[in-house]
Parts: structure tokens; C-alpha cells; sequence
């Protein structure tokens, strides 16, 4: 094909920006819709049903009005969800998901203590526990379910600002101390944590490898668009990048700032 692909990027918020920037990094020649449902933010207070009709409808008029080549599910809590029925509903398009980054942190620890830290209900699910029976069963995972750092990392994208009191008291529980042996990984299981990990490194008790999931998603993303698109090409033509968002509020001075420097307008 001659045109360059045209990939979705949903999220409920603002924290599949991280997942974005990598793709972008890989495929600065593609068309990007980045879609954040803020009038559904946050999912984690769903009930599972009404997420999956929530996600499945917005999902419906998304492909009828952009027709992407691809769907990338920038949110843990819609990829272990919903991401099963999309791919029922639209068998021909590929999807591509996000899940804890469990198995590279098994496999870079040292200590064999990681943590996992996530919403509440990412950390409960089963996926994640088969996750960490099949890839970290001789580690010792922590889970810790934060409330509210999805929340602190959204309102981080409308230019305010979380003090480290509250970022350090939700972080606090992925660093264990144990017979000399000390937590030297925390994965990152939410989208919008990696905003804050400039926070998280100065904030930290000791020095930690912080996984973000986001890179391995984008090359999982130009892995599918290289099968159909081949390499990325199509440098003459203008990119076209956009964003929208579900509450069809005007994004703030601060907000657009941001967009503005993905390169989302």
C-alpha cells in the first residue's frame, strides 16, 4: 500500500500518551488518532459488563468514523477486559494490548523481589496472578493496587502539580526489605504511571529499575504494521495526528501545551 497506516490509540485518559510517544518514535510516518475516553476516566470504578458495552460502543463508532488499519488498547485494565470481545466484534483488524510487564521484570531482577504496581483492580485480576505463576514464580511479587496515581498523573497533564507527599505515600508499599535482599524492579501495570517517573526516581527510598510497558508495545505495533505495511515509508506525505476526546471538552491552555508536544493537535 502507498498511503502510510492509520492507527488508534485508546486509552481512558491521558496515560496512553506514553505508549504514543514510543510508537511514534518507530513510525514517524504513520496517521494517529489518539482517542482518550476522559468522559469514562477512571475504568477502574467500572463493573466489568459495563466497561466492556462502554468500550465495545465508543470502540464501533471509532472504526466507523476513522477506519484504522490498527486499534492500540493503551490501558491495562481495557486490554485485560475488553480486548477479548474487540477482537471477536472485528476479527479482520488487528488489535494490540497492553498487560503487566511481568515477565521482563522476572527476568532482569536480581534480588528476585519485583513489585507490581497497578490500579486496584489490575493487580486483583486473575490475568495478572497467572502472569506471575507462568513468569515469576521464584520471585517474590508485591502487588500494590494504588488508588489514586492515575488520577495524580491525569491532573499532571492539566499542569497541576502532585506533591511528593502524596506520590511517595502511594509508592511507599512496592519497597520491601528482606533477609538482605531488597525490591530492585516495580513494574509499571498503568499507562499513566510512566508521566510521573521522574517523580517516582527522585521519591524512591532506594534505586529501582521502574519497567514501562510502553516500548515493548510499540514494537509489537511496527512488528503487525511491518507484516502489512512493510517498512515505514511514506516520508513525503504529511503525518497526521489528532486528538479527541469522549467529553468533547476544549482541552485547557495547559492540556493543549501538552498534546502539542506529541505533536497531537
Amino acid at each position: 500500500m502507498t498511503r502510510p497506516p492509520k492507527l488508534l490509540v485508546f486509552d481512558s485518559g491521558l496515560g496512553g500518551l506514553t505508549v504514543f510517544a514510543e510508537i511514534v518514535k518507530l513510525r514517524p510516518h504513520a496517521d494517529y488518532l489518539y482517542c482518550a475516553d476522559d468522559a469514562g476516566f477512571p475504568y477502574g470504578s467500572w463493573k466489568e459488563p459495563e466497561l466492556i458495552e462502554r468500550v465495545t460502543k465508543l470502540m464501533g463508532e471509532l472504526i466507523a468514523d476513522h477506519a484504522p488499519d490498527m486499534v492500540v488498547i493503551a490501558c491495562n485494565t481495557a486490554s485485560t477486559i475488553v480486548l477479548p470481545s474487540l477482537r471477536v466484534d472485528w476479527p479482520a483488524l488487528p488489535f494490540v494490548g497492553t498487560v503487566p510487564a511481568i515477565k521482563p521484570a522476572a527476568e532482569r531482577t536480581r534480588s528476585k523481589m519485583i513489585s507490581v504496581l497497578g490500579t486496584p483492580g489490575t493487580v486483583a485480576r486473575d490475568y495478572t496472578q497467572n502472569l506471575i505463576a507462568t513468569f515469576a514464580a521464584h520471585c517474590a511479587v508485591t502487588l500494590v493496587g494504588s488508588k489514586r496515581l492515575a488520577s495524580l498523573a491525569e491532573r499532571y497533564m492539566h499542569g497541576e502539580r502532585a506533591s511528593d507527599a502524596d506520590i511517595a505515600i502511594e509508592i511507599a508499599p512496592c519497597f520491601k526489605e528482606e533477609s538482605g535482599r531488597r525490591t530492585d524492579a516495580v513494574v509499571l501495570a498503568c499507562t499513566h504511571y510512566p508521566l510521573l517517573i521522574d517523580e517516582f526516581e527522585r521519591l524512591a527510598p532506594w534505586p529501582v529499575e521502574w519497567i514501562d510497558p510502553a516500548p515493548a508495545i510499540a514494537r509489537r505495533a511496527d512488528q503487525l504494521l511491518g507484516e502489512r505495511f512493510g517498512a515505514d515509508a511514506a516520508a513525503d506525505q504529511p503525518a497526521f495526528r489528532r486528538a479527541v476526546f469522549t467529553s468533547g471538552a476544549r482541552p485547557s491552555e495547559p492540556l493543549a501545551a501538552t498534546l502539542a508536544r506529541y505533536g497531537l493537535g
